[in-house]
This record gives structure tokens, C-alpha cells and sequence, in this order.
């Protein structure tokens, strides 16, 4: 979604965070299998090194983080060869979506997209058709020890181009994706706390829901992409109004 925390805050009231945990311990353990296809050292593999990171930094057990290693160098036999890849696609009144994948079949995520979007009233759109509509971003979760103008500005001053206050001395930041690591450690350098840093989408202009039906008609569509097991992430243009946030 346009804004992050939205939808994760959805998915917390719905009682979905079991589901949700199973969903991210598999994305994390393909993104280890695919940067230990580079070397299973972490020491040596500097790519390896940040997703094993990310996976503990969500908690995910020591075993799965192994035996993900195990199978991208290809110790473990019964490993598949997965990749990543992007899909577009259109929803209802404005609405659009880029859609991240980890597969070992391209043609079944494809297939699978497909039907599930007809489903909830969405389509996919050729290569080319949304993206020009995102741009894409390094993102950040961080705690800091106040809130205020004075945090605000410390935080552009870590080279971020946008921020987003939450409250309680949480933010949203994004920056461009090449400073991704850059950004990271001017953050930990200012003392904020980074929670979570990754690459996403993030809409160039976004589309305003203050409709009940349209707003669950489109968080159903998100729902149900991100169900399907090989769906890494899915970024929409929507952003819904405080007023009716509750009501969903």
C-alpha cells in the first residue's frame, strides 16, 4: 500500500500474525537460498550475510535459516532453483499494483495471479503498463528517543527523501535505493533504531480511498495475492482515509 504500517495494521486487528509469521519465515528462507547460490559463507558473501540478517531480525528459527543455506548451495539435494520476478496489475477505480515474487515456476505464478485477480475484480497488465507509475525506494522502519522537528530534520539529514511520522517516535523513511546501506548506518550513527530496511515500490502519486466498499474491495485483492505462496510483496497507489480506516 502507499503507506505501510495500513495494511500491516489490518492484517494485526484480523488475527492473521500466526499466518502472517509462517508467510515471512518462507519469503526469508528463498531470499537465503538465492544469495547462497553466490557462496555459503556469510563472510564471504556479503549478499548472504544481509538476508541471514534480515531473517533473524524477524525472527525466524537458527534450523530454517540452515537449512535454507543448505539448499541454495545445493548440499540439500532436494532444493529447487528459485528467482525473482515482477508482475503489474490493475484493480478497481485507479487503483494498481506491482507485485513481487519468489518462484521456481514462473508459469504457475503467472497462472495463479491470473486467476486469483479475476477473482476479486482486478487483471494483470503487460510489462511496462503500472511501473512507470512507482519508482523504487529504500524503506525504513525506525524508533527514535523523541519526536518533533528537531527529529525530522536529523532524519533528512541521514540523506532521506521522505518521512513519514507515525507517532510515538516511529517513522517511515524512504531514500533513493542505491543509498540503501548508506542511509542504514547514518540512521544507527544518529542513534535511531532501524527496525526494517528493505527495497519496495512506492507509488509516484497516490489515489485517495474514502469509500468503505472500494477500501475492502481492494484490501480483499491485496489479501488474496499475498496468500498465494510464492508472492514476496504487493504494492499498491492506495491510500485510505483515516475516517473509514477503522471500518475495515
Amino acid at each position: 500500500m502507499a503507506r505501510h504500517s495500513q495494511y500491516a495494521n489490518i492484517k494485526k486487528r484480523k488475527g492473521a500474525a500466526d499466518k502472517v509469521r509462517g508467510k515471512v519465515f518462507t519469503v526469508h528462507a528463498k531470499l537465503i537460498e538465492i544469495a547462497a547460490k553466490r557462496g555459503g559463507d556469510p563472510i564471504m558473501n556479503p549478499g548472504l550475510r544481509t538476508a541471514i540478517d534480515k531473517a533473524k531480525s524477524d525472527n525466524v528459527p537458527n534450523a530454517n535459516i540452515e537449512r535454507a543455506v543448505r539448499r541454495g548451495t545445493g548440499e540439500d539435494k532436494d532444493g529447487v532453483v528459485y528467482e525473482e520476478a515482477t508482475y503489474e496489475a490493475f484493480g478497481p477505480e485507479g487503483s494498481v499494483f506491482m507485485i513481487d515474487v519468489i518462484t521456481d515456476n514462473k508459469n504457475r505464478s503467472l497462472g495463479n495471479l491470473r486467476v486469483i485477480l479475476q477473482k476479486k475484480g482486478g487483471n494483470l497488465g503487460a510489462a511496462g503498463s503500472v511501473g512507470w507509475k512507482f519508482e523504487s525506494k529504500a524503506y525504513f522502519e525506525i524508533v527514535s528517543h523523541g519526536s518533533g522537528d528537531e527529529i525530522e530534520m536529523k532524519i533528512i539529514d541521514c540523506a532521506a527523501d521522505d518521512l513519514i511520522s507515525l507517532g510515538e517516535g516511529k517513522y517511515e523513511v524512504y531514500a533513493a535505493p542505491e543509498k540503501l546501506g548508506e542511509v542504514k548506518n547514518a540512521l544507527i550513527k544518529a542513534d535511531f533504531k532501524v527496525e526494517k530496511d528493505e527495497l519496495v515500490w512506492k507509488a509516484k502519486d497516490e489515489i485517495r480511498v474514502n469509500d468503505v466498499a472500494l477500501g475492502k474491495q481492494i484490501l480483499d485483492i491485496i489479501e488474496a495475492v499475498e496468500e498465494d505462496d510464492d508472492v514476496k510483496s504487493i504494492t499498491s497507489n492506495i491510500n485510505i482515509d483515516e475516517s473509514i480506516f477503522s471500518q475495515l
